[in-house]
């Protein structure tokens, strides 16, 4: 029963566990700050998902790292839906989109609206920093 209360807390202390994109984590700024730092981990095949809302021309810099260089990330723009199996669906900003392995990207956000950053690993189980900036 104690192992099972000491797993629970450990997922309960850790939102970014992978679970799908069904319900992102909201990306959140500390008052009078442009940027915000989470860690997360996900386990082969799944993904963690981060949901913020910004405005269009501004500046949106992501980065991710892991300790086994195994961690990438698309960027949705806004209009992005989740499909019944969890994945995200819609259109990406340039430079961070499926398949295309972003590490990093900076670029002028086109729209107004709530963005999506999904997170996976290239290979295995990974734990990763993912760094967002919006100026």
């Amino acid at each position: 029963m104690l192992r099972f209360v000491a797993c629970a807390l450990l997922l309960a202390a850790t939102p970014a566990l992978a679970d799908g994109c069904g319900r992102p984590a909201d990306l959140r700024f500390a008052p009078g700050t442009s940027s915000a730092t989470v860690s997360g981990g996900a386990v082969r095949g799944e993904f963690a998902c981060y949901a913020f809302s910004a405005r269009a021309e501004q500046q949106l810099e992501v980065r991710v790292s892991a300790e086994e260089n195994n961690a990438v990330f698309q960027a949705y723009l806004p209009g992005w839906t989740i499909s019944s199996d969890g994945g995200p669906n819609g259109a990406t900003l340039p430079g961070a989109g499926e398949g295309q392995d972003a590490t990093s990207v900076s670029a002028k956000l086109p729209a107004n609206g709530r963005y999506l950053l999904v997170v996976g690993g290239t290979r295995g189980n990974m734990s990763f920093t993912l760094r967002v900036v919006i100026r």
